[in-house]
């Protein structure tokens, strides 16, 4: 049946036909489509467009609200066993996050929370996470691991993950994410971990089909270059496309691992310089910021303006996990793009839409509203949605949100 969507005073994020995601200068370009229709069937966009609007099944009168594109969050650590309260006082009071990991901290107090909560327990509360995010306007999300660092809690959080696919409406990617950290008992013999993951987790992780990407933290004091390309090299013979996160804490190699094993994206690049970007520009690697954790952990962010400037199809995410990015909201993270890494408002929605969707390879069913891809999306009365939502930062504009045509949150 063939439903219609009418009463919407303005549409944003449309895509003509061929045209998928939005790089360099394009994605300062958005042409909004005033009193505009949506028709969908099957949950799937037919047409759009503004004035007479064609027949339908059903017609669903939004009432004069504006429409914006699902967000795709395409870095996320959603499912985790607990908050990481006390390390945040211990940055106040001057620790860096460096430190904090050195002593203990950090990723490895995670993983000793992942080994004593229950699976059914970790479903609950990252099942109210998820909803939180779908609540916000985002509709579809990418899950990592890496908070087990063995080969059972690793594999728990990817069911979890599954599980959160299977029960609800958004879309979910999973990603494998063994290497995150060292354990303790592998200080020293850094090495033999990164056999663990390659011979024991990932079979696992793969035999249970539980993972879409594998990742690396590729970064000073985590895995080198070389330890990162074995297990790229791992996860392609098993069929796993790489995720990376890179040059968070330094010009380490990231960027140049990630386009040499071909990865869907290099995510954080709080430090990126010429030599990086001119590696990216001879790829098809999505460069992904997250201006979350440089706004928590106060880094330094990512480049944006230069990497637009460089003609790149920049895509933000919110990289929410309990000690570095503890931010869901979508809004959140477009504002900050906009405020410290200097976004264009029109860029910011881009980047959290089409270009996230890119970077999960899932451009060509979803990320704008355009003919051939799902009808997610979401309403709110804010006037001209795309430059409020960065200014009136601090609320959520979304009023309700609809996922392949359907309402989710009211």
């Amino acid at each position: 049946m063939r439903k219609l969507f009418t009463g919407i005073s303005q549409l944003a994020g449309h895509l003509p036909q061929g045209e998928s995601f939005r790089s360099g200068a394009q994605m300062s370009q958005m042409e909004p489509l005033k009193d505009a229709y949506l028709l969908v069937e099957e949950g799937i966009i037919l047409e759009l467009g503004s004035g007479e609007a064609p027949r339908a099944d059903i017609i669903v009168d939004l009432g004069g609200v504006e429409v914006m594109p699902g967000y795709v969050d395409s870095h996320t650590h959603a499912v985790f066993a607990a908050p990481r309260h006390e390390e945040f006082a211990l940055r106040l009071k001057g620790a860096s996050y460096e430190e904090i990991a050195a002593a203990g901290g950090g990723i490895l107090n995670s993983a000793a929370k992942m080994a004593l909560i229950s699976e059914e327990q970790l479903y609950r509360q990252s099942e109210a996470f998820v909803r939180n995010m779908m609540a916000h306007g985002t509709t579809c999300l990418e899950i990592k691991s890496g908070y087990g660092l063995s080969i059972e809690s690793e594999l728990k959080i990817l069911r979890v993950a599954r599980r959160l696919q299977e029960n609800l409406p958004l879309t979910i990617r999973t990603t494998f994410l063994g290497a995150h950290a060292f354990p303790k008992e592998y200080k020293g013999r850094e090495d033999d971990y990164v056999k663990l993951v390659i011979e024991e987790m990932l079979p696992r992780v793969l035999d249970q089909g539980l993972a879409d990407h594998i990742d690396v933290f590729c970064d000073r004091g985590f895995f080198t270059v070389e330890q990162t390309a074995r297990i790229l090299e791992a996860g392609a013979r098993a069929g796993l496309p790489a995720k990376i996160h890179g040059n968070e804490l330094g010009l380490t190699g990231g960027v140049q691992v990630a386009a040499a094993h071909g990865a869907y994206s290099v995510d954080h690049l709080e430090h990126c310089g010429p030599d990086e970007i001119a590696c990216l520009q001879q790829s098809e690697v999505v460069p992904v910021a997250l201006p979350g954790t440089s706004y928590f952990l106060g880094l330094p962010y990512t480049p944006g303006r230069e990497l637009i400037a460089a003609g790149l199809p920049l895509a933000i995410a919110s990289d929410f996990n309990p000690g570095s990015s503890p931010m869901l909201s979508m809004q959140a993270v477009v504002a900050l793009a906009c405020t410290q890494m200097k976004l264009m408002p029109e860029e910011a929605l881009w980047a959290s839409t089409a270009n996230a969707a890119r970077a999960l390879r899932l451009e060509d069913q979803l990320g704008s509203l355009s003919v051939g891809k799902r009808a997610d999306f979401w309403t709110t009365r804010s006037q001209d949605a795309w430059l409020s939502i960065p200014y009136f930062m601090g609320i959520n504009h979304a009023q309700r949100v609809f996922i392949g045509g359907e309402e989710v949150t009211s």
